[in-house]
């Protein structure tokens, strides 16, 4: 079966977050962000190849990041990057993927997993996945990871478990898109609650039907291009019609509706890597102070609990500075308490509306 699995890995995002260090014109999935020489993307694409062949492995990214792509990911074949030419959100994305991948292979069942995750326990996470292809492969269904919840954490979403219908996977109740401090406490401690991952499993014919049924404004649009996908006809067909897909993400298109959803649950390290405490909890402290400086050369005085991204050799020195990001790249330093890390979305528009695109 394994000639028949596909994996679309999905970069096309932004990453205003982690602001100034993910630009524009190079986002975060394109970054070295823990030393190691290799890219949340160059990550993603490491860790699927044990399973997934990489003739098998599309990417779907923005127009604007194919060099990106190309420079990062040379093995990928030409015809497996997916240059959307509007950012549509994921329903689009997934969308043109599955139709993609099945006029080559009607036979396909396909991970769709985000460019930009941290996964530690790659041994767990390939177990997860291969359970996950077999249960698919074998069912019309809709399968999404479930992570285990260690924190009452207000910016997942959370998927509510219900009957066992194979070992480790479970029907689905319901979807809750971030809950509040008080119900996600609530959720963490009735146990029947794991956050959603963002990474699906099913096969390319079972997520085009439920789109079918669930967002026929979506596939009316593609079934136009029936004959295009596998060719090279398909780009033009999408240059000229992906533009006027309507904007959705996969959860609300589908997930939240279909009757064949399922979870499975696990804990395989995931961290989704959206924040800059995410990124400060996930890297080696350098001192007994607990700050994160990677290689930037630091010395501190009382601080504590800071991150430090410097994107240069300059010396770092700081007296007094407690659970701060410090981020200079050089054209823009940002200083910004960790607590308040969820305005840097809205620094980044009051960064465009004074100066245009210059600092983005």
């Amino acid at each position: 079966m394994a000639s028949h699995r596909y994996c679309v890995i999905m970069c096309g995002g932004v990453g205003s977050r982690f602001w100034p260090y993910s630009r524009e014109d190079r986002p975060k999935q394109f970054i070295d962000f823990f030393g190691t020489g290799r890219s949340l993307l160059q990550m993603s694409y490491d860790r699927i190849l044990p399973i997934v062949p990489k003739e098998n492995i599309v990417v779907v990214t923005n127009a604007r990041y194919a060099g990106l792509i190309r420079e990062q990911l040379p093995d990928i074949d030409e015809r497996n990057i997916l240059l959307e030419p509007a950012r549509r959100n994921t329903a689009p994305c997934i969308a043109w993927a599955a139709y993609h991948i099945a006029a080559i292979d009607p036979e396909a069942s396909m991970i769709v997993t985000p460019s930009d995750h941290l996964i530690t326990a790659e041994n767990v996470f390939h177990d997860c996945v291969r359970r996950g292809f077999d249960f698919v492969e074998s069912d019309d269904a809709l399968l999404t990871l479930g992570i285990k919840p260690v924190r009452p954490e207000t910016g997942y979403g959370y998927i509510q478990i219900g009957r066992e219908v194979a070992p480790g996977i479970q029907k689905v109740k319901t979807f809750t898109e971030k809950p509040n401090l008080d119900l996600a406490k609530v959720f963490v401690d009735s146990g029947e609650f794991f956050w959603n991952a963002g990474i699906f499993l099913w096969k390319a014919s079972s997520i085009i039907d439920a789109l079918h049924r669930y967002d026929s404004d979506l596939t009316s649009l593609f079934d136009q291009g029936l004959g295009e996908f596998g060719t090279d006809r398909e780009m033009d067909f999408i240059g000229e019609n992906f533009a006027a897909c309507p904007a959705n993400s996969i959860d609300y298109a589908v997930m939240e509706k279909a009757e064949n959803v399922y979870v499975e649950c696990a804990d395989f390290g995931w961290n989704d890597l959206g924040t800059w405490s995410a990124l400060y909890d996930q890297s080696p402290k350098c001192d007994e102070d607990e700050n994160v400086g990677g290689e930037t050369p630091l010395i501190t005085y009382e601080s504590s609990g800071n991150i430090f991204a410097v994107n240069s050799d300059k010396l770092v020195v700081v007296h007094g500075l407690h659970d701060y990001i410090v981020a200079d790249t050089g054209d823009v330093l940002l200083v910004c308490p960790k607590s308040e890390e969820q305005r840097i979305k809205q620094m980044v528009n009051d960064v465009k509306l004074s100066f245009g695109d210059k600092y983005l």
